[in-house]
């Protein structure tokens, strides 16, 4: 732990000297603190949106996983992980092909969320009501005719 601490002492310390010897805050603006300062965020708005109100411990991620429709600039930050569905069925498709397979498997998966705000609507009643209901979950509808996955199917 003091061996780690001390290396990223002296990276936050070299890229501020490198900032005060080039006359430029960008080295300290694009290393270090300051971006998860201003950036984390993203990743709790966006993370959130993955599983939250959904079941654990189930076999088919259509179950337990949310695909979230998001503007490119989220997508590109994100690297599409807002294709999240998608992403645990089929975890070596790269990122970038999972807008392509999410156009695929739509017959199959459940209605997508329309954008973040819309995936906020039904994730914080889902989290207010299992706060006294752990056990409690969303369930998504599957299309008609596609039935969700369970351990006797082989």
């Amino acid at each position: 732990m003091y061996m780690v601490a001390r290396v990223w002492l002296l990276i936050h310390a070299a890229v501020i000297a490198f900032a005060y010897y080039s006359g430029s805050i960008l080295p300290m603006l694009l290393v270090g603190p300051l971006p998860t300062m201003y950036g984390a965020w993203v990743h709790v708005l966006t993370g959130l949106t993955q599983h939250g109100g959904l079941a654990e411990n189930v076999l088919d991620h259509r179950l337990n996983s949310r695909t979230v429709h998001m503007n490119p600039v989220l997508r590109f930050i994100y690297w599409n992980m807002n294709y999240h569905i998608e992403h645990h069925m089929f975890p070596m498709v790269p990122y970038h092909a999972l807008p392509e397979l999410h156009k695929d498997l739509q017959p199959y998966m459940p209605r997508p969320s329309s954008g973040i705000i819309d995936a906020y609507r039904e994730i914080i009643p889902a989290l207010w009501r299992q706060r006294k209901e752990p056990d409690w979950h969303i369930e998504p509808k599957l299309p008609a005719g596609v039935s969700p996955v369970t351990a006797s199917m082989e």
